[in-house]
């Protein structure tokens, strides 16, 4: 395919599912250019917003889709993954012992220590600075006078998502405006 008017590679697609809703807002659900078309050809998704972008084959030619909605409902009940980013999300990229922000300074702690039989699991970790986490060492809470704000637990898809909306991505079409923030006050 040849390119038109811009580079395709600055052409992500936002990917909503049956209900108009993102797939995820942390990280917003955006496929390639190529996926999008892929999934169009496929008559997986339809298209309901388009880039000035347009691609050509020698007898075909299109319009990028900017936003694109899956034809079948994916199912966000599953469980969530346990993973160093959801449990950072679940605790808003904070310290769970002093409430710092700074995202470069974030570990995760094990509330009950490893060395006391403590698992690695949603219910035992929590996110923690540096320092904090170099204080509390091998202690229990009780002992390190350091306990969670939140008691640490497996979130759901929903909240995990919920918690991504308040994170917004650093690039956002304007087409994508009307599907990430139906909650937000209109202006008159």
């Amino acid at each position: 395919m040849q390119v038109i008017r811009h580079a395709p590679d600055g052409c992500p697609a936002l990917v909503l599912n049956a209900d108009f809703r993102p797939l995820s807002y942390f990280p917003l659900s955006l496929w390639s250019w190529q996926d999008s078309l892929k999934a169009v050809f496929l008559d997986r998704v339809d298209v309901v917003a388009e880039y000035e972008t347009t691609v050509r084959s020698p007898n075909f030619e299109m319009k990028l889709p900017s936003v694109i909605a899956l034809r079948q409902y994916v199912n966000h009940a599953r469980t969530p993954a346990f993973t160093r980013f959801n449990v950072f999300l679940r605790d808003a990229f904070s310290c769970q012992y002093c409430g710092d922000t700074n995202r470069d300074m974030l570990t995760f702690d094990h509330v009950i220590p490893r060395s006391r039989g403590g698992k690695t699991t949603w219910s035992n970790i929590v996110a923690a600075c540096s320092p904090c986490n170099l204080r509390k060492g091998g202690r229990m809470p009780v002992q390190a006078k350091m306990h969670p704000y939140h008691a640490p637990r497996q979130p759901s898809m929903y909240e995990l998502n919920e918690k991504g909306r308040a994170f917004p991505p650093n690039y956002l079409h304007e087409s994508w405006q009307d599907y990430l923030y139906w909650d937000v006050e209109l202006e008159p």
